[in-house]
């Protein structure tokens, strides 16, 4: 085929950039989406390309064949097969392990990722040296070799955003790269095929289209739904309260590091409508703070539980909700009893954007905004404070639920969230949920800012909302920590310290 060294070089450098972003997906499940995860992911694998840039560069300069090159290709689709084989199980074995959450990651990372990528980075130099026939035209092979990878990348980074993770699930993506590049060792290989590679192709095939069999292996104990969206992996549970001993339906998506598998983004009693979720009750204390509200706007939907509380219980108000996952609305509907109403309006878009955008006046803005128990940076800046500030009523309120302690190192996030809306609002409290008496105690605290310079007042007739606010915490809250604003707000670094 004569152009075989360019579509091999093209396929390869497609095929790095949709490892690379799947990757992260399939990571998430065990090890969070943050930063931190995307920097360890993305650092091994340029680290393994550069590794394997020199490997393919000294192995070309002995005696470059197409068959070792044929070669490199089919043992790269090898170990991207056997990922998609064995990624869950080196999971669990590594997110069990007693070191840290970074030493986790890279250890993950590098087990999954460094073969394959190596090998996938020796591909382009050994095809240049194939390639070169004299040295006056080798700048320009090289160049264009190169540019074709980099196309190639490009690609990628395309099909793999906008089309494969819509409509295949993470294990299926990845047997398929590992299948295209079979192929591909096919197409540059001299001679004869042996029948025991097309056995492995057709091994991968069969793996594709069973891929819920491998499920089945490591399926949850009563997980009854797992589905990927553009942004997460989501999962539906039913199972008994521990409390109560009430039967529940919960979602959790992306289930983040080991340490925050069980947190759950939205839990829904099955025989009543009453909220489940103790910090979503909290909410109801824009009833105390504004109660002749009449327009809200909560970021964050998750299973819409206090959408539907809210419209149940306050008849004549309306509900803006915004959230950023089109499929978790769709959850909802299907597994969490959303129904359409008049006084509900949805938008599927960031919080942050949205923010900037609306031009409507609230009366109570919500926030329970999260990705594991790490609130998005984006929405716990100044910036963002400055926003919800601007599109309140002038006695407006705002209601945020944070995961956080107050005092100590675990309550870095919390203190730094307080002294930032502490700049744009007259007025700010916290309600921790659980332990109102224990300042490091990691819980849910709801922080409430009010818009109005007037003193508020911290008794109600309501039974359940006096209760509420006798969580009020009235000792100091320590002003230690700088503000958080868009250009520095290093979120996911408190939030690590809750759980080390």
């Amino acid at each position: 085929m004569k152009y075989r060294l360019e579509i091999s070089v093209f396929i390869c450098g497609a095929v790095v950039m949709i490892l690379e972003i799947v990757g992260g997906r399939i990571l998430a499940p065990y090890l969070g989406t943050s930063v931190i995860v995307w920097t360890g992911l993305i650092g091994i694998i340029l680290g393994s390309l550069s590794l394997g840039y020199w490997l393919g560069g000294k192995l070309a300069d002995k005696k470059p064949t197409y068959k070792e090159f044929s070669l490199i290709i089919f043992t790269a689709a090898i170990f991207i097969g056997t990922t998609a084989l064995c990624k869950s199980l080196i999971l669990i074995l590594v997110q069990n392990m007693f070191i840290g959450i970074r030493s986790k990651l890279l250890l993950a990372t590098a087990i999954l990722f460094t073969p394959s990528s190596i090998l996938l980075g020796a591909v382009s130099p050994y095809a240049v040296k194939l390639k070169i026939k004299n040295l006056d035209e080798s700048g320009s092979t090289v160049g264009n070799l190169y540019a074709i990878s980099t196309i190639g990348s490009i690609l990628g980074t395309f099909l793999a955003g906008f089309v494969l993770i819509s409509f295949l699930g993470n294990t299926k993506i990845i047997f398929l790269l590992s299948m295209t590049l079979l192929f591909t060792s096919f197409i540059t290989h001299s001679g004869h095929i042996p029948k025991s590679k097309i056995l492995i192709m057709l091994f991968f095939i069969f793996c594709f289209f069973e891929t819920e069999l491998l499920d089945k292996v490591y399926t949850e104990k009563d997980l009854i739904l797992t589905v990927d969206t553009p942004y997460q992996e989501a999962k539906v549970f039913e199972g008994l309260d521990n409390a109560t001993k009430r039967p529940i339906r919960y979602l959790i998506t992306d289930n983040g590091p080991y340490f925050m598998r069980n947190l759950r983004q939205a839990v829904m009693y099955l025989d009543g409508d009453d909220l489940a979720m103790q910090p979503l009750k909290f909410f109801d204390l824009s009833r105390h703070f504004k109660p002749d509200f009449k327009y809200a706007l909560m970021i964050g939907g998750g299973g819409y539980a206090y959408p539907r509380h809210y419209l149940k219980n306050f008849v004549t108000a309306r509900i803006d909700v915004v959230e950023i996952d089109p499929k978790i609305t769709e959850l909802a509907e299907k597994y969490f009893k959303l129904t359409g109403n008049h006084r509900l309006a949805i938008y599927h878009e960031d919080g942050r954007i949205f923010l900037n955008r609306a031009k409507n006046k609230y009366d109570v803005i919500f926030v329970d905004a999260f990705r594991s128990a790490i609130p998005p940076f984006q929405l716990t800046t100044k910036e963002a404070a400055q926003k919800i500030h601007d599109l309140l009523i002038e006695d407006g309120v705002v209601l945020i639920n944070i995961v956080s302690a107050i005092e100590g190192e675990k309550g870095k996030f919390l203190r730094a969230e307080y002294a930032t809306f502490k700049t744009i609002f007259p007025y700010v409290y916290l309600f921790p949920v659980r332990d109102h008496g224990n300042g490091l105690c990691v819980q849910n605290i709801i922080l409430v800012a009010l818009k109005s310079k007037k003193n508020p007042i911290f008794k109600n007739d309501a039974q359940n909302l006096n209760e509420y606010l006798q969580h009020l915490w009235d000792k100091e809250v320590k002003t230690d920590m700088p503000i958080l604003t868009d250009d520095y707000a290093p979120v996911e670094n408190y939030i690590l310290k809750i759980f080390a």
